[in-house]
């Protein structure tokens, strides 16, 4: 099980804002911390991951939590 440092919270909001604050929460943390970022979006369960990727993190999981949200799981290199 993973340690979650920080939660971004990004339920009812649409492209391009959780993309852009999860961007932002990244360069915030710490090496190694994990970022819990809650979404009920769907386009930005495909861009988020996308993103933190190219941004060199570790995404941990993507998970469908419902019918409309997901929580996604990105370890801070």
């Amino acid at each position: 099980m993973v340690e979650i440092t920080e939660t971004l919270d990004c339920m009812g909001e649409v492209c391009p804002y959780p993309d852009v604050k999860s961007k932002r929460k990244v360069k915030k943390m710490n090496s190694g911390n994990i970022l819990e970022i809650l979404i009920d979006y769907p386009l930005s369960a495909e861009r988020i991951p996308e993103t933190m990727k190219k941004l060199g993190h570790e995404v941990i999981s993507v998970e469908k939590k419902d019918k409309s949200s997901w929580q996604i799981l990105v370890r801070i290199k």
